[in-house]
């Protein structure tokens, strides 16, 4: 009897064990999770939580984003800094508060509203005391992020940032920024400095950052550079087929005109004549032939059109050859009613004394021999032409 009394009541408490151990069981596992997530805060130091769906609750990508990979950091070479009087064109962030953020021991940026600029959606992103996921401990860091809600995943946005940091001693902005520019996409959407100032630089008021106790100003331009639309290509052309013209005068004492000019001749792609002033012009007037090289009028020019030129004009020496008299023309020419570089010589290019003696060699049977010899002619072409 005993026996059996014994084995019942060994039964109804295994089944009551079994039961509450059952119940025990689920409330444990469901709760598990809070204890482990309580634990974990212990350990560390407590602290809140971002509550699951709410605005702030940060997403995967966005927990860490930091500048340029690690691999490929920005380059100090391509890095400019400066000072400069005028205020950030795209946003400004003042902060009255900035020792605050810097005693934080859990919140390690700031970030603005959105602002838009260049078309997109953007914030302004400042670590006080550095982003360490960037190499920047430290160091004040400032970003900018784009909105990526505008954009499609293969989508990417060239853009030129500028930060700002103001100096109260120079009443002036420090600047930053980066040469190359930025390349934003929907999974990059942070581009920036990890290390703009040392924060002790920062931090030291004799410096002029941190003012007024602690306020501070930062800034950033942010720039789309739109690729262009108008276009020109200059070339120079130092090979011809035929680079002299040589003009022939004939019955020179015969010429009463003040100028003449050659035939049309055709060099380079150009239209071009000669023009002597038999008895010169300015300070060669009376006293030496004047001679220059100019375009043809019938030349089609562009207002803003220029050509470069280099060429010898020269009086030939028709008897001795190595005795020629020759200038050096190395100018801009431009189209006839554009200005008046269309033409270029020299008044005094060789005196009529000389010009005329009979034992010179260059006035010979009252024929004169002038030539041009092209070294150099340019050609701009322009898109949309």
């Amino acid at each position: 009897m005993r026996n059996h009394y014994t084995n019942t009541v060994s039964t109804v408490f295994l089944l009551l064990f079994v039961f509450i151990s059952s119940g025990s069981s689920r409330s444990f596992i469901r709760q598990y999770p809070d204890d482990l997530t309580t634990n974990f805060q212990q350990e560390n130091g407590g602290g809140p939580v971002p509550i699951q769906g709410e605005a702030h609750n940060l997403r995967k990508h966005d927990q860490e984003i930091s500048s340029r990979d690690y691999k490929d950091g920005v380059s100090a070479s391509n890095t400019v800094k400066g000072l400069r009087d005028r205020p950030p064109s795209s946003y400004s962030l003042k902060m009255e508060s900035f020792n605050t953020l810097l005693k934080s021991t859990k919140e390690d940026r700031y970030v603005s509203r959105p602002f838009s600029a260049a078309g997109y959606n953007w914030t302004l992103v400042v670590y006080p005391k550095g982003n360490k996921n960037d190499n920047g401990a430290g160091f004040l860091s400032l970003y900018a992020a784009i909105d990526n809600s505008t954009l499609s995943p293969h989508q990417e946005v060239y853009v030129d940032l500028r930060f700002y940091v103001f100096n109260r001693v120079e009443k002036k902005y420090f600047t930053i920024q980066d040469t190359d520019g930025w390349r934003f996409s929907y999974f990059k959407t942070m581009w920036g400095f990890s290390q703009v100032l040392p924060v002790s630089t920062f931090k030291d008021s004799n410096n002029g950052y941190l003012y007024d106790g602690d306020h501070c100003e930062f800034g950033v331009d942010v720039t789309v550079p739109t690729t262009f639309k108008e276009s020109e290509l200059f070339t120079v052309t130092d090979k011809f087929y035929n680079a002299k013209y040589t003009w022939t005068i004939q019955k020179f004492s015969t010429l009463v005109g003040d100028s003449y000019y050659s035939d049309v001749f055709s060099i380079g792609g150009r239209n071009w004549n000669i023009r002597v002033f038999p008895s010169g012009r300015g300070e060669g007037e009376g006293n030496a032939l004047s001679m220059f090289l100019s375009l043809n009028e019938n030349n089609k020019f562009r207002p803003y059109e220029l050509i470069y030129v280099r060429a010898k004009l020269r009086v030939l020496n028709q008897r001795y050859s190595s005795n020629n008299v020759e200038e050096l023309i190395d100018r801009w020419f431009n189209g006839r009613g554009y200005g008046d570089a269309h033409g270029w010589g020299y008044e005094q290019f060789i005196p009529l004394s000389d010009l005329k003696s009979s034992s010179k060699g260059f006035l010979v049977n009252d024929v004169l021999k002038v030539q041009v010899e092209f070294e150099a002619i340019s050609l701009t072409k322009y898109f949309p032409s």
